[in-house]
């Protein structure tokens, strides 16, 4: 289902039905025009091993990369419902 609002339309979030593939490829090209395929496939970078000598680009880029994975669950969460959550946690 989409909402129209002044000429932006936004898609709805697919919901998990038990059909892997088939909402996996929907999450995915989902998460991709939201910009947060990236941290997904590659997780969020890690400062080096002394923080006190990362950059603050290496400082913004992991600020950055954890609002995007933080945004990306948002959307995988609101997919799932809580008996699935559950079995997914256990």
């Amino acid at each position: 289902m989409e909402k129209e609002n002044n000429n932006f339309v936004q898609a709805a979030i697919p919901r998990f039905d038990g059909h892997y593939d088939h909402w996996s490829m929907l999450m995915e090209n989902l998460l991709r025009s939201k910009e947060f395929w990236e941290v997904v496939e590659d997780g969020i970078p890690s400062l080096p091993e002394a923080p006190a000598v990362a950059t603050l680009e290496q400082i913004k880029a992991v600020k950055d990369a954890k609002l995007k994975d933080l945004k990306a669950k948002n959307y995988l969460f609101q997919t799932i419902d809580r008996g699935t959550l559950e079995t997914i946690l256990k």
